[in-house]
């Protein structure tokens, strides 16, 4: 199988049978994204605690690229932290512009599977959309709120020490 009928596969099958598309009824922030240029439409819910991407999932309907590269994003973000997750988005942005490394390209895993998309203008702006919607959420003020009152939490095993 060539490499881009596997990329054809691994977008297809995120977008058929995406691992995150539900509502996360417990997220601790959410954040609508569109694209008006073809009305592609998610909202993105994270759970963050203690800094860390503990979950997350997305609502709406697109176009298969946007659908597939948010069920990607997820994958890759679940488990990191904040910072990870913006360097992430950023390795992600220069791939889509045509300059990402070899070796950055290993860091995005199956969401390499979109480089491609950079020489398809048209198709940016939906590979782009939940990883805009993330970087967004994780710049707002209300959601650094929420990043740094989670990280002062005590623990659960060290509250009763």
């Amino acid at each position: 199988m060539d490499t881009k009928a596997l990329y054809r596969e691994i977008l297809n099958d995120h977008n058929v049978n995406p691992s995150h598309k539900n509502e996360l009824t417990d997220a601790t922030v959410q954040l609508n994204g569109v694209n008006p240029s073809c009305g592609d439409n998610i909202t993105l819910f994270l759970n963050i605690n203690n800094g860390i991407i503990t979950d997350g999932s997305f609502t709406g309907s697109g176009c298969a690229v946007s659908q597939a590269s948010v069920d990607m994003m997820l994958d890759l973000v679940i488990g990191k932290s904040v910072e990870e997750a913006e360097s992430l988005y950023s390795v992600f942005t220069e791939m889509i512009k045509g300059n990402a490394t070899d070796e950055n390209l290993e860091k995005l895993e199956e969401a390499a599977a979109l480089q491609d998309i950079s020489h398809m203008p048209s198709r940016v702006k939906c590979a782009e959309l939940g990883w805009r919607t993330m970087d967004q959420m994780l710049k707002t003020p209300l959601v650094q709120a929420v990043i740094k009152k989670t990280a002062s939490l005590p623990h659960i095993e060290c509250a009763g020490n």
